[in-house]
């Protein structure tokens, strides 16, 4: 069993920033002690096979450098062969874009990042897991269904290499489309399926999307529960007043809004659609939705 970190870098990252910080960022790890080897991508997925050999090499602490993108990517490496098995641990150097899952415990990204791992802090961290009809994924940042995964599915398939304007064109283009659609499913296995129309579902894990974006400001990462979040037929009108909330978390309050905490989601969807998880896209039949329990250690 190796005690050295694995650290699995994403040089793209953030449009190529981790490419240009990553080397003084080991740097400090290495002069205070932090014992790791490091890969790097150079292909989409790559993390998670870098990860999943790794595993089954006797690799149990990993370290994301990138964005939500290259977490996700270990995570899906690690599970579901970790479900039954030691429990790893994953600790961050934010070098992306987003770096969601870490504002829930500082805005100082890489600063703090880098301070946890050299104290050597850690807690343990709920996975969640989504069965559809082609496989299973594992995720501990989000997963969202509706108008932000439109959004985000739209940029990453017709204006990927747009940047800022980019998302702002998908913003724009979705408000114009504004569809508004129910997504059948059930909480902890009531006989009751939710068939009401919605803007947008999201079942978290921890609160932040988006870097900044407070969608789920009762989440917890290890209470082995998901903060389901839904956002009934708002307008558009009211979707552009109401837009400050979403960064803020008041958004929970609108009347249109709601959240539990359920610990399983049953889907009852006739097609698939498209999802937003940690920040990738993917189109998916999605069946099940449920929580491995601090399943994994990561290091904040």
């Amino acid at each position: 069993m190796s005690e050295a970190f694995l650290a699995i870098v994403n040089p793209a990252a953030g449009g190529g920033r981790c490419r240009k910080l990553v080397g003084p960022a080991l740097d400090r790890l290495r002069a205070g002690g932090v014992k790791f080897e490091m890969v790097e991508t150079s292909a989409p997925g790559q993390g998670t096979e870098f990860a999943r050999d790794a595993y089954a090499k006797g690799y149990r602490k990993f370290i994301a450098v990138g964005g939500d993108g290259t977490s996700y990517e270990i995570v899906n490496g690690l599970f579901p062969a970790a479900g039954s098995g030691e429990r790893p641990t994953l600790a961050f150097l934010p070098l992306g874009t987003g770096n969601s899952f870490l504002r829930d415990f500082s805005d100082r990204g890489v600063e703090y990042a880098a301070e946890a791992l050299l104290a050597g802090r850690a807690q343990p961290c709920d996975v969640l897991r989504l069965k559809h009809k082609e496989g299973v994924i594992h995720y501990i940042n989000l997963l969202s269904m509706g108008f932000a995964a439109d959004v985000a599915t739209l940029r990453a398939r017709r204006f990927s290499a747009w940047g800022e304007l980019g998302y702002r064109s998908s913003i724009f283009i979705c408000l114009a489309r504004f569809r508004r659609r129910p997504f059948p499913l059930r909480v902890d296995g009531r006989e009751e399926i939710d068939r009401r129309r919605c803007l947008f579902l999201t079942f978290n894990n921890s609160k932040f999307t988006g870097g900044t974006m407070m969608i789920a400001p009762n989440a917890e990462v290890n209470d082995g529960l998901i903060e389901y979040v839904r956002w009934g037929p708002i307008g558009r009108v009211g979707l552009v007043r109401n837009l400050s909330t979403l960064y803020d978390g008041t958004h929970i309050h609108h009347p249109l809004a709601e959240r539990q905490a359920v610990r399983r989601v049953d889907f009852q969807l006739d097609t698939p659609v498209d999802i937003m998880v940690d920040g990738e896209v993917f189109t998916l039949h999605c069946q099940t939705l449920d929580v491995l329990p601090s399943a994994l250690n990561v290091v904040v």
